[in-house]
């Protein structure tokens, strides 16, 4: 099954839909730029790129018809015999919807049914982010090797980020989190020129894109050496993490899941300390559905690839943040293979 009839199964045939976002724009139609965009009918599947990547979409979209943004749109979608086009709400700018209002159609928000699709990725999706992962792994056991007191931050992440493109990664994920002493506390805190010093927390959460999918991984370290009260935090999020990671299977309601993570860092008397949802989806984007999260309404189910995550940070000491990522396929898998036992750097 072509992934564009996933769309015609819920098009009636006077309906279309025009797709703006890169994600949707490279799900559907494997193009690797941003400056396009997809129009889809029961019949039609269009393509519209500047002059500059006209050649690079007919190789790429070999199943779409492919025309120049700059002189076809308005005539293509006019002409085309639909009256109700639908659009991605979340992605188009007002401009821009003032601009498809030209087109003369009706304009129906469809963000939601034309990502959905991407919640179930193929043993061929699964094996793309496993291979990122795998990357991902390789480029933070170069890296450990390499950490040490008065390297910075910044020092940390381009040695990770320069491992990961020289070994074929596209780009990374995100921007590359490096954390280390009171840092640590903040779940965000990207790489800055702070020195790594004697018993700092360093959490480092980064990732890379390969072949179009994303990794997302995050380890915490200790410099030199570790506190009783840093191992404690520490063995509370280990602890939190692979009791949810024990219970994840077909069926169960994401918010389930996250609740097992947080009861266990709430029994520990660190509850205000983990504010973030336990995991996020990973795919083309970073952040995809579903998620573990307290208001989840969804369930797991087969071809979900989400994180899980669990986190304590405490303002004016330090964080720990511990996360892989599973994938549901014909059995759970988890795709990092890095050690999760407490290293002293």
């Amino acid at each position: 099954m072509a992934r564009t009839d996933k769309i015609r199964e819920f098009l009636n045939d006077n309906e279309g839909v025009i797709i703006s976002g890169f994600a949707n724009i490279f799900y559907y139609s494997g193009f690797t730029s941003e400056d396009a965009t997809l129009v889809i009918t029961k019949n039609r599947q269009i393509l519209l790129t500047d002059s500059r990547y006209i050649v690079q979409a007919r190789l790429q979209a070999k199943d779409f018809e492919v025309f120049d943004v700059a002189t076809d749109t308005a005539k293509i979608i006019k002409d085309l015999p639909i009256d109700t086009l639908g659009f991605e709400e979340n992605i188009v700018t007002i401009s821009e919807f003032a601009r498809l209002q030209k087109y003369e159609k009706k304009l129906v928000p469809m963000s939601q049914k034309l990502s959905y699709p991407r919640r179930f990725k193929s043993k061929d999706e699964i094996l793309k982010i496993s291979k990122a992962e795998e990357l991902s792994c390789s480029a933070l056991e170069n890296v450990i090797k390499k950490m040490h007191t008065g390297m910075t931050e910044k020092e940390v992440a381009i040695e990770l980020e320069y491992y990961m493109r020289k070994n074929g990664a596209e780009k990374t994920s995100f921007e590359t989190i490096v954390a280390s002493g009171v840092r640590s506390s903040m779940p965000h805190g990207v790489a800055t020129e702070k020195l790594l010093e004697d018993g700092d927390f360093v959490t480092i959460d980064f990732g890379c894109v390969l072949d179009g999918y994303c990794s997302d991984m995050t380890r915490t370290f200790v410099m030199t050496k570790c506190s009783p009260v840093q191992k404690k935090v520490y063995d509370t999020v280990l602890k939190a993490q692979e009791e949810a990671l024990s219970k994840i299977e077909i069926g169960k309601k994401c918010a389930d899941i996250d609740k097992i993570a947080r009861n266990i860092i709430e029994e520990a008397g660190y509850g205000e300390n983990f504010g973030h949802s336990l995991g996020h989806s990973v795919g083309i984007e970073i952040h995809e559905s579903p998620n573990f999260s307290p208001k989840s309404e969804d369930f797991i189910e087969k071809g979900n690839v989400i994180t899980v995550e669990p986190g304590i940070y405490i303002e004016n000491f330090g964080g720990v943040r511990i996360e892989d990522i599973v994938a549901i396929d014909d059995k759970v898998k988890n795709l990092t293979p890095f050690t999760k036992e407490l290293i002293i750097i």
